[in-house]
């Protein structure tokens, strides 16, 4: 494209066009930039309505030009929300010919119309002019499966939402996307628009009962996002959706313990507190979920305004009660939870694997075993086997490794003292690994980085003073290194550094 011809379409400058574009010879507007882009892109995109009219009255038909996304001058007014230019441009598609398709419905690459990228970048105004000249495309789908519709109820665009709904609709125009989150209706719930949300339900309430691919309805998203006032709006509709499993039997309830949403828990309930005793696909429930997500907040939640606590000792398909769940995943928050409510009497323990965090569960499920059977006068639980399992071999990489940094430790330096205790802490690891792992091998460990950091200072101390008489910078080098160590350890694992890596 000519640099002045350039120029002017960006500045909006008519003079300069008519200088350099020949009325009985226009064809110096067809020249484009490398992006494909003509002199009325460039108007329509700066938002230069009366240039962008100039340059129609000498080539009409720049008006269906695409550039190289696919986009029409209407495409990028409508991006750039230029209402002026966009409006110039859509009453000239109206008067394009009807055997012609209609700059209005043209879509770029992504399948978009103007209408697509005007309600897709906010551009509420452009949107509205749209929808006044055409307002039947406001359900027209891209190649996401996404309409106008679907995009203004996520982005919160109240009057365009408003301006499609006042239009005559078709049922079958509101099913849910394949590819987005269902249908308009979850998309606003989704963007927690009260309001959008309010006014689909006000002129068509039968969208409560349309689900997304999954099965998941309106209240679902709502649980999800934990919007407790659209979890009370959606139940004030319909009292029904709390009850409503998706395609995996999990109820809004479900949802909200899965994500640790305690207020719309808190909703549900207070609307539909037996629906607690919903299961999913599984055989669990509500508690059972909030276990398995690791989410505390929501079982504490639940704990509270759970009734009847019985609840809790129901077991899922595998034989599970919460407690089994938390013990199982090592969850020892949820665990001590669980612990705590006095209704918790059914407890047994399942065989198999248990790591050191497994070990200070079953420490504390023994302690409240023992302290039932002395209420109940019942026989304990036998005590905990001590025969080696399937991670005995990764159990005894981790023995050797810190029985042999630790003597090295105690060889070479000064750190004797912390790392001879874990030597002979580590060489009676096997009377007993399972009662090793659970009350030794943690001070081990602590021990080891004890021993690590008395090393660091001997290093540093020993350094000091031999070199500090001859040379005082490089002895303050080694010290600034050896005391950023343990920063940049710690840094780099948090804390984790003080646990047992099993």
């Amino acid at each position: 494209m000519d640099p002045a011809l350039y120029k002017a379409a960006t500045l909006g400058e008519v003079a300069s066009l008519r200088k350099l574009v020949d009325p009985e010879d226009p064809s110096a507007l067809s020249s484009t930039t490398p992006q494909l882009n003509t002199a009325l892109h460039l108007a329509a995109l700066h938002g230069h309505a009366a240039f962008a009219g100039e340059v129609l009255v000498r080539n009409e038909e720049l008006l269906v030009a695409r550039n190289d996304d696919g986009d029409t001058p209407l495409h990028l007014a409508a991006k750039a929300g230029k209402l002026e230019a966009a409006e110039l441009l859509v009453g000239r598609a109206l008067a394009w010919p009807q055997d012609r398709k209609s700059p209005l419905i043209m879509t770029n690459k992504a399948g978009n119309t103007a209408l697509h990228e005007a309600v897709r970048n906010r551009r509420s105004a452009v949107a509205e002019a749209l929808l006044d000249a055409d307002p039947s495309h406001g359900h027209d789908l891209n190649e996401r499966m996404e309409s106008p519709l679907h995009m203004a109820a996520r982005e919160g665009l109240v009057h365009v939402v408003r301006k499609i709904f006042d239009f005559t609709w078709v049922e079958a125009e509101y099913v849910p996307s394949v590819a987005v989150s269902g249908t308009a209706l979850h998309q606003a719930v989704l963007g927690g628009h009260t309001k959008i949300v309010e006014i689909m339900l006000e002129k068509h309430a039968w969208l409560l009962d349309l689900t997304d691919s999954d099965g998941n309805n309106a209240l679902h998203y709502a649980a999800q996002k934990n919007k407790s006032q659209l979890v009370e709006l959606l139940l004030n509709k319909q009292a029904q959706l709390a009850y409503k499993p998706n395609g995996e039997r999990q109820t809004p309830l479900h949802v909200a313990a899965h994500y640790g949403s305690t207020a719309a828990i808190k909703a549900l309930l207070r609307c539909c507190p037996d629906v607690a005793e919903m299961v999913d696909s599984c055989g669990r429930n509500a508690f059972h979920i909030s276990v398995a997500s690791g989410k505390t907040n929501a079982l504490r939640c639940l704990l509270r305004h759970v009734r009847p606590a019985e609840l809790l000792n129901r077991v899922d398909n595998d034989g599970d009660t919460p407690l089994h769940l938390a013990a199982k995943m090592s969850r020892v928050q949820s665990a001590l939870l669980l612990l705590n409510d006095h209704a918790l009497v059914e407890v047994k323990l399942h065989a198999g694997e248990m790591d050191a965090y497994e070990m200070y569960l079953w420490k504390q499920l023994k302690q409240q075993e023992l302290k039932r059977c002395r209420e109940q006068q019942l026989p304990p639980l036998a005590p905990y086997s001590s025969r080696k399992t399937s991670n005995d071999k990764y159990f005894e990489c981790i023995v050797e490794t810190y029985i042999l940094v630790a003597t090295l430790i105690a060889t070479v330096t000064f750190a004797a003292t912390a790392s001879i205790v874990v030597v002979f802490c580590f060489i009676w690891a096997w009377l007993d690994p399972v009662r090793f792992k659970v009350d030794q091998l943690l001070w081990g460990h602590r021990l080891t980085v004890i021993a690590c950091l008395a090393m660091l200072v001997s290093l540093m101390t020993a350094v000091y003073i031999t070199v500090d008489p001859e040379s005082r910078w490089p002895a303050y080098v080694v010290i600034v290194i050896g005391m950023s160590t343990p920063a940049v350890v710690f840094l780099m694992l948090g804390k984790e550094v003080i646990f047992v890596p099993m």
